[in-house]
């Protein structure tokens, strides 16, 4: 495949150019700052890209910015990213759509060569490369975004009606199902809004509707 590398440290941009060339690829830019790397990317048209996140100038995510605006101006293209963490707002719009040729590894979790070209094999042929650990935060941070994600099918049934005005007897009657229950599925609401028992049950009643709302 047709490779380009963008990665600010000259030595490992050196070594990951050597290695991906031993392994019978075809590096044909390696550069080390973002506007380097699309410019590489309109000169050379490659398969995949393999990028870091910080860069310069201001070393903070240049780089996966970058990703996400190659990505929309070419959709076939393949970017890889290797990073030491995981830079969530522009991970996540980069991952939102089509992950498919879409990779985003750790450093540190690289534990082999092996894995490595396997990861860049497999972007490259339209595959997913994810770190768990990516996975994983991008996930906690989606339930942040919306929190409502926490609730169960029932619990949000209980919370519209809650919405529309309805007393509990009102929603048991609804659900057919006791007026115990629903405060259960209340209580639970609460707690998974974070809505503090010490406000009265009026208030947070009100403060849980209009966290449905916003969801």
């Amino acid at each position: 495949m047709r490779i380009v590398i963008a990665e600010d440290a000259v030595l490992l941009r050196a070594g990951l150019t050597r290695l991906l060339a031993d392994a019978g690829h075809d590096v044909v830019a390696a550069v080390g700052d973002a506007e380097a790397l699309l410019e590489a990317v309109e000169d050379h048209k490659p398969d995949i890209v393999v990028t870091d996140v910080r860069m310069p100038p201001t070393h903070n995510d240049e780089g996966l910015k970058a990703a996400v605006e190659l990505r929309s101006r070419h959709p076939q293209l393949a970017i890889l990213v290797l990073s030491q963490y995981v830079e969530e707002r522009y991970a996540t719009e980069l991952l939102v759509g089509d992950t498919r040729g879409l990779g985003y590894l750790l450093k540190d979790r690289v534990a082999e060569v092996g894995e490595f070209l396997d990861a860049v094999d497999r972007v490259g042929n339209g595959g997913t490369a994810l770190d768990p650990d990516v996975v994983a935060q991008l996930l906690a941070r989606s339930r942040r975004a919306d929190p409502l994600a926490a609730l169960t099918p029932r619990e949000r049934e209980v919370l519209q009606l809650m919405a529309e005005g309805r007393s509990n007897t009102a929603i048991a009657q609804a659900l057919v199902v006791s007026e115990g229950a629903v405060e259960k599925h209340t209580s639970s609401i609460f707690l998974k809004l974070n809505l503090a028992p010490t406000d009265s049950a009026g208030h947070r009643r009100v403060l849980a509707v209009l966290r449905y709302l916003e969801g």
